[in-house]
């Protein structure tokens, strides 16, 4: 049962190498078919969409999220976007002219963490310029949507009379495509804090998020935001069998053939999977960045706490396709309950899962 007012996120890998996060090895696992397969069963069992990741060395996400778009009529693709990569005005007409083209169906994560910068010509300094540079990013991604003859001169990016085209539709609220970022460095917080639409959190234990939720929700009083509220979002994988015993049982075999480099490089996972967070999960079991593996019979409910107003919950699981709808089945929402009951019979406290 999926909910009416928050936006469930999936996530579709493009990656060039099979078996991705575990997932089943076969024969064009990155072909077109086989990802709108997947996209085709999130509109089917009621996401919204699901992130496509970027990086260099892997397939190129706006071609992926446009060919997809195309083979759907509801499915919404969260585009990967990093500086540097991109340009802002290049990047804000892609993004419009697809947003165009599928009734305001895109979505925009914008990412500065580590890539290989000189594969394509791009470097950049330390981490307070690089959010620097988000920052500027960002900030001219929406000028450049909801104003016309932009000129702007920054320390990273400068334009001059310029107009995106073609020209956003106003869809009630939503004046452009809505901007997700991550980070919990102080710089990352600032860039949060006054240009993003969405912040999202990884799986962590509820009293650090409310810490950090508040922290943002001061910092943006104190930086002046002149946006609507910022919002908050969780990136989340979960692995879900029939039972308690089963679900732990596959968690931790994925856990293991991880530390034999059997699924991913450990190196992906090892600081995270150490790092359990009260509520029986590990941090890390996820390839390639630090998301989290909540194991729980099929039978308990998955519910998500509103304390904070959560507006996104992007949830990976494994593998990808083949859980689509036995996920969604089985995901509600509930402002006071907590979240997973903790297998083997010991409970949990809350987590913003």
């Amino acid at each position: 049962m999926m909910s009416r007012t928050t936006d469930f996120l999936w996530y579709i890998p493009n990656n060039v190498e099979a078996g991705h996060r575990g997932d089943v090895a076969t024969a064009g696992h990155n072909g077109l078919d086989a990802l709108t397969e997947q996209a085709r069963a999130l509109e089917t069992y009621g996401w919204k969409g699901a992130l496509i990741g970027t990086g260099w060395g892997r397939p190129d996400t706006f071609t992926i999220a446009a060919a997809l778009a195309a083979r759907t009529t509801t499915f919404e693709p969260l585009i990967a976007a990093r500086p540097g990569y991109w340009r802002p005005a290049n990047f804000a007409s892609s993004a419009a002219t697809l947003d165009q083209l599928t009734g305001g169906r895109v979505r925009v994560n914008v990412v500065s963490g580590v890539d290989d910068l000189a594969a394509y010509g791009d470097e950049e300094g330390n981490p307070q310029q690089r959010y620097a540079r988000t920052k500027e990013f960002m900030r001219l991604l929406r000028r450049l949507w909801t104003e016309e003859q932009v000129t702007f001169a920054g320390e990273y990016f400068n334009v001059s009379g310029s107009t995106v085209v073609p020209r956003l539709e106003i869809r009630g609220e939503r004046r452009h495509p809505q901007l997700y970022f991550g980070g919990a460095s102080e710089a990352a917080e600032r860039v949060a804090a006054t240009e993003a639409d969405v912040q999202l959190f990884w799986g962590e234990p509820l009293d650090g998020i409310e810490e950090r939720i508040h922290r943002l929700k001061t910092l943006s009083r104190q930086l002046d935001r002149d946006l609507p509220p910022l919002r908050f979002g969780l990136r989340i994988t979960t692995l879900v069998r029939d039972t308690s015993a089963q679900a732990w049982a596959d968690a931790e075999a994925r856990v293991a053939a991880m530390a034999k480099g059997e699924s991913g490089r450990w190196n992906d996972h090892k600081a995270g999977q150490s790092a359990s967070n009260g509520c029986s999960i590990w941090q890390g079991a996820a390839m390639c960045w630090t998301a989290i593996s909540i194991p729980h019979p099929a039978d308990t409910v998955a519910a998500v706490p509103v304390r904070h107003g959560w507006s996104a919950l992007r949830r990976m699981w494994l593998p990808h396709c083949g859980n689509t709808g036995r996920s969604a089945s089985r995901i509600s929402y509930s402002p006071t309950r907590p979240i997973f009951r903790r297998s083997r019979g010991r409970e949990s406290n809350y987590c913003p899962c």
